[in-house]
């Protein structure tokens, strides 16, 4: 028995991390999202596997207008391949670093309270429903929960292992490629290491080695991305202390922190789809949370978590743009910590075990009632690729321009697959660049994914750089509709 006993605790942890897997794998093909971003960065993958064009430059930022660093493409490549040039791949990519996290959960969690702490942080975060939404498509911010858990598990080694400052380093570099807002995990480490009296050479050196591809491209471009990030740090203006708005938004942000990934809270465009009790129910259960949150985290202001939540709620309230809630994956995990703390504090009291295994059973079902494939899927990736093929056909395989009239996506995403199937669409260029007009095919391919679509004489330049033209046939397929325009001949 005691054996046995032994063991438990291995097994419930094999039976979360599988758990995780199914909840962030299971027909992420027919769930994921393929738009626009998502066909850039395969296009971009897919130049780096089949043309062999490397490069080292990531996405642009979606604010401030400066470029990411090209980790995140590095860590696609080998799914797309292996996957050959599918782009579920890199969606499943993304699903075994969200997985991965779960794990992270437990060893940090372990780490600093226990076993118990650790199972409970691991088991609530396998469900979070918001957790799991953006674990199950490829994008660079979807993979910062992991590198963010990894950056606070590291930092709280206490035995202080002499290549642990290098590590932490190298994730730090890591990490900024991915999303801007790790910056202020940046500013984290610089406490904590303040607070610990830690030395920073291997850091640095970490630093170096994980930013490298990035570091490589601002060295031939005269740090014309680091210029353009201190320009939006200090003098855009997203970001500035605003007496205003800074109380509001750490309202808002610490609100969120537990409401949106801990206890499902709808957002608030669809609050009048949930009956009124629902929501102030759980509202009064998120305020709650937070204030228990924000007197044991006083009380204990040294502590990794208490530095680590306190200082990117007060970063974020110097932010003066709109907070998404991918933003928080600098923080995911510490919600579902700070309840394996309060957990493995009551569990040791015996008489009140039966409130915390209660409360995470409860916790557990209502979450697993948000997963996110309970409704039908929208097997986004086989609709773009049904336009996109459908398309394809009307150039008959002869040369062709290609232009989007659209709301908000881009074209990226059919670009793909015209790339993929072995006819990419020419791209129009300006008078000075071609003065002989040699861009300008002998058809032009539009693809209308808005309502009462009019692409004679439409501004966008992929159409008025086609010039003058007439529709030769047009194509009505699920969400879109598919024109075929030849230049204007004119009439007898």
């Amino acid at each position: 028995m005691e054996k046995i006993k032994k063991y438990i605790p291995l097994l419930i942890l094999l039976s979360i991390i599988l758990f995780a897997a199914y909840l962030r794998l299971y027909k992420i093909d027919q769930y994921m999202t393929f738009l626009g971003d998502e066909g850039r960065d395969v296009l971009v993958v897919k130049r780096m596997i089949v043309d062999h064009k490397f490069t080292l430059l990531g996405p642009t930022a979606s604010v401030g207008g400066f470029f990411l660093g090209p980790i995140y493409y590095y860590f696609m490549l080998p799914f797309l391949w292996i996957w050959r040039l599918d782009p579920a791949g890199p969606a499943v990519m993304v699903g075994l670093f969200g997985t991965a996290t779960v794990y992270l959960v437990y060893l940090t969690g372990k780490r600093m309270f226990g076993s118990i702490a650790g199972l409970v942080a691991a088991s609530l975060y396998a469900v979070s429903p918001l957790v799991i939404a953006y674990s199950r498509s490829s994008w660079n911010p979807n993979v910062v929960p992991f590198f963010s858990t990894l950056l606070i598990y590291l930092l709280s080694d206490t035995k202080k292992k002499f290549l642990t400052p290098l590590y932490i380093g190298i994730v730090l570099g890591i990490g900024i490629q991915l999303h801007y807002l790790f910056l202020f995990l940046f500013v984290v480490t610089a406490i904590w290491y303040w607070f610990e009296r830690r030395a920073i050479g291997l850091t640095i050196l970490g630093f170096l080695l994980g930013a490298s591809p990035f570091i490589a491209f601002e060295l031939r471009h005269q740090f014309t991305n680091t210029r353009t990030i201190l320009q939006f740090l200090f003098t855009g203006k997203e970001t500035g202390f605003s007496p205003v708005t800074y109380l509001a938004t750490l309202n808002d942000v610490s609100s969120r922190l537990f409401s949106r990934l801990v206890f499902r809270m709808p957002g608030k465009e669809v609050w009048q789809d949930y009956p009124q009790w629902y929501i102030a129910a759980l509202l009064v259960i998120s305020q709650i949370a937070r204030w228990i949150m924000v007197g044991s985290l006083a009380l204990r202001p040294k502590t990794l978590l208490a530095v680590w939540v306190g200082t990117v709620l007060l970063l974020f309230g110097l932010y003066q743009r709109a907070i998404y809630d991918y933003y928080f994956g600098i923080v995911f995990a510490f919600p579902f910590l700070f309840l394996g703390m309060i957990a493995s504090w009551v569990w040791n009291k015996a008489n009140l075990r039966v409130f915390v295994v209660a409360a995470w059973v409860g916790l557990l079902l209502f979450n697993w009632q948000g997963r996110p494939f309970l409704y039908a899927p929208n097997n986004q990736l086989a609709q773009v690729k049904n336009i996109a093929r459908t398309a394809f056909e009307k150039a008959e395989g002869q040369p062709f321009n290609f232009a989007l009239i659209t709301s908000g996506n881009s074209d990226h995403a059919y670009r793909y697959f015209f790339e993929i199937w072995g006819n990419p669409p020419v791209v129009i260029e300006n008078s000075e660049v071609d003065p002989a007009r040699k861009s300008v095919t002998d058809q032009l391919i539009v693809i209308c994914e808005q309502l009462d679509c009019q692409p004679l004489g439409h501004p966008l330049w992929e159409v008025a750089g086609f010039g003058r033209a007439e529709i030769t046939g047009s194509s009505d397929v699920p969400f879109v509709k598919i024109y075929k325009l030849v230049h204007f001949k004119g009439r007898d």
